[in-house]
């Protein structure tokens, strides 16, 4: 499985941008799909993850209300909404995906639950 993650750029705050990311390859076997961020100088944290099956959806408290993951199950990509982008939200969005093995919901946001990853996309929000 591949990920292609996009939609990354210069925002002000205040401001929106969605992020697209397109699995490829044996992407039938995903069942969780979801977005990751790194700031600068910090670990990578959990933002938002959705479940093909159920269509489950979890969010990280900093971004609920703000940002919206969906997804085209047909097309194999998840969409991320993200809008009110503050000087905070500034990072590098990631992609991440895993096959249908249930996670419980406490571990959605596990790093180590997700085996495949995109290569990121930079997100600078400007004050």
């Amino acid at each position: 499985v591949q990920l292609q993650a996009s939609g990354g750029g210069l925002v002000q705050a205040g401001g929106s941008l969605r992020l697209s990311c397109v699995a490829s390859g044996s992407a039938f076997s995903l069942d969780y799909m979801g977005w990751y961020r790194q700031a600068p100088g910090k670990e990578r944290e959990f933002v938002a993850a959705i479940r093909w099956s159920g269509g489950n959806r979890w969010y990280a408290d900093s971004v609920k209300g703000r940002f919206t993951i969906s997804g085209d199950n047909a097309e194999s990509t998840i969409y991320f909404h993200m809008n009110t982008l503050k000087r905070e939200d500034t990072a590098v969005y990631y992609c991440a995906a895993k096959g249908s093995t249930r996670i419980i919901n406490s571990a959605v946001g596990d790093m180590h639950q997700y085996g495949y990853w995109g290569q990121g996309t930079l997100v600078t929000v400007s004050s």
